[in-house]
């Protein structure tokens, strides 16, 4: 299994809270910033501000993801890089469930 985005990506994604049963995340990604294959568990994804972002897995299939301001969404564990292709910056909030 891939490392967890905090310890691939700090400059993505800052760990705000965490005990034995959740993490919160605070992710800010900038037009062009990238993070490296890494993993998350079942999460909750909130977004502050919208963005555009390719998620690329392991065998090397990617999709984009158009995300807007206010969206909350729930995604299953998952491993990917990740690069803002959009023209603004992406913050949201992830809840990693352990």
């Amino acid at each position: 299994m891939a490392k967890e985005a905090a310890q691939v990506a700090p400059h993505v994604y800052k760990v705000l809270f965490e005990n034995e049963r959740v993490r919160l995340l605070d992710v800010r990604m900038k037009p062009g910033d990238e993070s490296d294959q890494h993993s998350h568990p079942d999460y909750l994804l909130h977004a502050l501000e919208g963005g555009k972002v390719k998620l690329t897995d392991a065998s090397g299939q990617s999709a984009e993801v158009e995300i807007q301001a206010g969206d909350t969404m729930w995604r299953e564990a998952e491993e990917h890089s990740a690069l803002n292709v959009g023209t603004t910056e992406l913050h949201a909030l992830f809840v990693e469930l352990k």
